[in-house]
């Protein structure tokens, strides 16, 4: 059965930092797209970022473009999200998402920001 498994939230300060990472299984890692994607109380679900299959290739939401960097390792079916200078409005879930033949998502992870 694949599966998506989120983990590294937590609580942190305004200015601090977190690895976000997702640990997928029984699915050919390197066909997917991954992505993560973020919800927060009161607001529309929001891509916050994506890679190829590769990792050759990523993309960031504006709102948090030179914060945040993507990565993957295929090797070991991973992905993580690294999460500099944290600010409140990122607090969210955190959802990994894989996309190829299927779609798949992961249970989230609550990331909170606040003094």
């Amino acid at each position: 059965q694949v599966q998506l498994v989120e983990s590294g939230g937590g609580s942190v300060q305004p200015g601090g930092s977190l690895r976000l990472s997702c640990q997928a299984s029984e699915l050919t890692f390197s066909l997917y797209a991954m992505s993560w994607y973020r919800l927060a109380p009161g607001k529309q679900r929001e891509l916050v970022a994506s890679i190829s299959g590769s990792g050759g290739s990523t993309d960031y939401a504006d709102s948090v473009k030179g914060r945040f960097t993507i990565s993957r390792d295929n090797a070991k079916n991973m992905m993580y999200l690294q999460m500099n200078s944290l600010k409140p409005e990122d607090t969210a879930v955190y959802y990994c998402y894989a996309d190829g033949s299927s779609k798949y998502w992961g249970k989230g992870t609550l990331v909170t920001v606040s003094s």
